[in-house]
C-alpha cells in the first residue's frame, strides 16, 4: 500500500475541516469532493481503483437482471433480453450472473417459480396445477417433476408434510 499524495491529503483535510464551518459546507464540500476524486483516478491506484469500479459495476448490472426476473418471473425470456436489460452481451451475463447467484439465470427463475408456486398452495390453496400455470409453468407434468426435484417430494406431498409440520408446532408451542 502506498501512501496517499500531499494533494490529497489536502484536500481531505479541507473537506474536513469544512465541518468547522457548516455554512460553507454546501458551496465548497461539492468542490473538495470533485478534487478528491480528480486526486485518485490520477493518481498510483488509479488502475486499482477503476478495476474496483468496474467490479461493482457488474454487480449492478448483475442486481437489475435479478430485479427484471423477479417481477416477470412468470414470463419466458431470452438470455440475449435478458442480458440487454442488464446491458451486458450474454456471455458476460451468464459469468457474473452465475457468480453472483452460483446459478444461471434461468435456474434462478425456476427457483423462483417453483417457491411462488409452493406458497401459492400453502397460502391461497390452489391445486398445484394451477399454481404451476400461475407462474408460468405450460405443462402440469413438467411443474410436478421439478417441483420434486426441488423440494425433494410432489406438490402434494411436500404441502401436506408442511401443514402437518405446521400443526405439530402449533400443538408443541
Amino acid at each position: 500500500m502506498n501512501p496517499a499524495a500531499p494533494e490529497l491529503l489536502d484536500a481531505m483535510l479541507r473537506l474536513v475541516r469544512l465541518l468547522e464551518t457548516p455554512h460553507d459546507i454546501a458551496v465548497l464540500a461539492p468542490l473538495a469532493e470533485r478534487e478528491i476524486l480528480y486526486r485518485l483516478m490520477n493518481g498510483e491506484q488509479a488502475a486499482r481503483l477503476r478495476q474496483i469500479a468496474t467490479a461493482e459495476s457488474k454487480l449492478q448490472q448483475v442486481n437489475r437482471a435479478i430485479g427484471w426476473i423477479r417481477r416477470n418471473y412468470d414470463k419466458t425470456f431470452s438470455i440475449e433480453a435478458l442480458a440487454s436489460e442488464a446491458s451486458m452481451s450474454p456471455s458476460a451475463l451468464h459469468q457474473h450472473f452465475k457468480a453472483v447467484t452460483a446459478m444461471s439465470p434461468l435456474q434462478y427463475q425456476k427457483q423462483l417459480r417453483l417457491q411462488e408456486a409452493r406458497r401459492l398452495i400453502l397460502g391461497a390453496a390452489l391445486d398445484a396445477a394451477s399454481a404451476g400455470f400461475r407462474v408460468g409453468y405450460e405443462s402440469p407434468s413438467q411443474f410436478s417433476r421439478e417441483y420434486r426435484r426441488l423440494f425433494g417430494a410432489p406438490p402434494l406431498r411436500d404441502v401436506a408434510r408442511l401443514r402437518g409440520a405446521s400443526a405439530l408446532e402449533m400443538v408443541g408451542a
